[in-house]
């Protein structure tokens, strides 16, 4: 989709790019002349002084001079050119907010392998494993995960981002990402149910426990939010086809999910469930995560 791709360029909004495609010029290599007659020669300078900037940077694999140019509602045409070069991106944390609070995990996907992060194991490891991909991919990483991963590590993250969580919202899909995950037909099967919160009491009965079982348990779930992060874009790029003159052409097969890496605690999972009802029953949540760990 990106060498169809005409609204980078200054002054060409939708419209015109539409009526380029109905034109019949559909690819960067097919404006040549005779041009359309709706553009003005100024105009057919510019595209023309734009579309050799734009091969050379395809030639030079440089996602992030795109991303600087497209529009942000136009960003997902990115993905196909560069998913050679993706990190899918999940952090888990010891709370439920921004603020006076440090990682715990992070798991990184790349369409390939599955890579684990861990507070007090290897968790420094992340900062020279991320410099190796072009193309972030994460749900709502550009308000949390992606701030609390520079906080920690010290430097900016300076690749091309795709966040899913406004793509998805502007197709229709809301309620966080298990929300989306639901209404586009994804299962988690065993992890059915288990979010952020069950991620900071697992944690935390880890930290208490050291139980090799808790952790897994733990990775299971953030590996999960990360190896979904493809699925969820790759749907959301075939829904975006639609309204473009690609829809068959350009589709993406749906992407093989890779061998579970960690198995959850089946039973671990039942008690935080139980602990959890009745919490909401007796009005603990979400203010309060005391009393968790004895009740696992």
């Amino acid at each position: 989709m990106l060498f169809n791709t005409f609204v980078h360029i200054p002054g060409i909004g939708e419209t015109t790019e539409r009526r380029l495609w109905q034109a019949g010029i559909t690819a960067w290599d097919e404006f040549v002349e005779p041009y359309p007659e709706f553009l003005s020669g100024q105009k057919i300078r510019l595209i023309n002084e734009h579309l050799a900037r734009s091969r050379a940077q395809a030639e030079q694999q440089t996602p992030l001079d795109f991303l600087r140019q497209l529009p942000a509602a136009q960003r997902w045409r990115l993905f196909p050119h560069y998913r050679a070069s993706v990190a899918y991106l999940d952090i888990e944390t010891t709370g439920l907010s921004f603020t006076d609070h440090s990682i715990t995990t992070i798991s990184l996907y790349d369409g390939t392998r599955v890579f684990t992060y861990v507070q007090g194991e290897n968790l420094a490891d992340f900062a020279e494993d991320i410099g190796q991909y072009q193309l972030l991919v994460t749900y709502n990483g550009k308000g949390f995960d992606i701030p609390m991963l520079e906080r920690h590590f010290g430097f900016r993250l300076s690749q091309a981002h795709i966040d899913l969580r406004p793509l998805l919202q502007g197709l229709g899909f809301v309620g966080g990402l298990k929300g989306c995950e639901k209404q586009l037909g994804l299962d988690r099967g065993d992890l059915s149910g288990v979010d952020g919160y069950f991620a900071v009491l697992l944690w935390r009965e880890y930290q208490r426990t050291k139980a090799r079982r808790v952790l897994e348990t733990l990775l299971a779930y953030n590996v999960e939010d990360a190896v979904n992060l493809e699925l969820l874009l790759v749907r959301a790029y075939n829904l975006k086809l639609q309204s473009t003159p690609f829809a068959e052409s350009h589709r993406l097969p749906m992407p093989s999910l890779p061998e579970k890496a960690f198995l959850p605690d089946m039973e671990l999972i039942a008690r935080l469930r139980d602990w959890r009802e009745k919490a909401e029953g007796a009005r603990l949540l979400p203010g309060s995560l005391r009393g968790a760990s004895r009740a696992l």
